[in-house]
């Protein structure tokens, strides 16, 4: 049986790079029923993407939010910085679906702001080295899953986490992270909400902030890379969901779908879209 889920806050699939966990994605997707959804940015990584690298399993992650968004369900696409191309087509819109740069959500708890987080790089990196540092993390972070997915785990190693170390135990990546929520929180406090749910550094997390006397609650989603977390809100709370890693079967006659081909996935999502822009 499936979980209700008011509020669903995923990030960071980064779908099309080999460190991408999508086979996870589905399989988490899969014990949920959630009202509401927002994918807060970086889901498709156009900025790493290469076209001779797009395994089914990507593919099946699109079409099962495909399947969602031909449902009606309300999705809201927040553009990140690896799929910042997107940019262009902001304010599109198909039934409950929208590409957006940011999403308020009104909970019984108060507005909740939530954006992907990239617009903060630049204004809380001040040194040459510190922007390096955030860049360099951006990219290891792929080369960790990759490593892990591809040569550890086929030779029954332990998983290695090098930005876990990384972010505890060096300077400038612990600096920036903080800045990065610190800000992340005042920001918040200076438009008048008191939630801000952000995704970008990959860091699940809920925390709280004092601004000016007032609390402000920072939460970030994390990410599908190595923490495989996201953020659920139900029954008026938040809280950080970490997917635990298994075996997924997806051949099941419910799902039978799923198992075509990476051609016939195309053609039926192209055939899809026809549908949906007849309605």
């Amino acid at each position: 049986m499936k979980r209700n889920i008011d509020i669903l806050v995923i990030s960071d699939l980064h779908l099309g790079t080999y460190g991408s966990e999508a086979d996870e994605v589905l399989s988490y997707l899969k014990t949920i029923d959630a009202k509401k959804i927002v994918i807060n940015g970086d889901f498709v990584d156009i900025l790493l993407f290469n076209k001779k690298y797009w395994p089914n399993s990507h593919m099946k992650v699109v079409k099962y939010f495909l399947d969602l968004i031909s449902q009606g369900k309300e999705i809201h696409y927040v553009v990140g910085n690896h799929d910042e191309l997107l940019r262009k087509f902001l304010n599109f819109k198909i039934q409950n679906f929208q590409i957006v740069n940011q999403v308020v959500l009104d909970t019984d708890e108060g507005k909740v702001w939530i954006f992907h987080g990239d617009v903060f790089d630049f204004s809380i990196q001040t040194q040459w080295i510190t922007k390096f540092a955030g860049f360099v993390y951006d990219y290891m972070i792929m080369f960790n899953s990759w490593l892990n997915k591809k040569i550890i785990k086929p030779l029954g190693g332990r998983r290695l986490n090098f930005s876990k170390a990384i972010k505890a135990n060096v300077k400038t990546a612990v600096q920036y992270f903080s800045n990065f929520e610190r800000v992340a929180a005042e920001t918040a406090h200076k438009n008048g909400y008191k939630y801000v749910v952000l995704g970008h550094i990959h860091t699940p997390k809920i925390e709280s902030f004092d601004v000016d006397g007032d609390e402000i609650i920072y939460m970030n989603s994390g990410d599908w890379l190595e923490s495989l977390s996201s953020l659920e809100y139900v029954d008026n709370k938040w809280s950080i969901y970490n997917h635990t890693r298994t075996e997924a079967d997806f051949n099941n006659d419910e799902e039978s779908r799923i198992e075509m081909t990476t051609k016939e996935l195309y053609e039926d999502m192209i055939e899809e879209f026809k549908i949906l822009q007849d309605k």
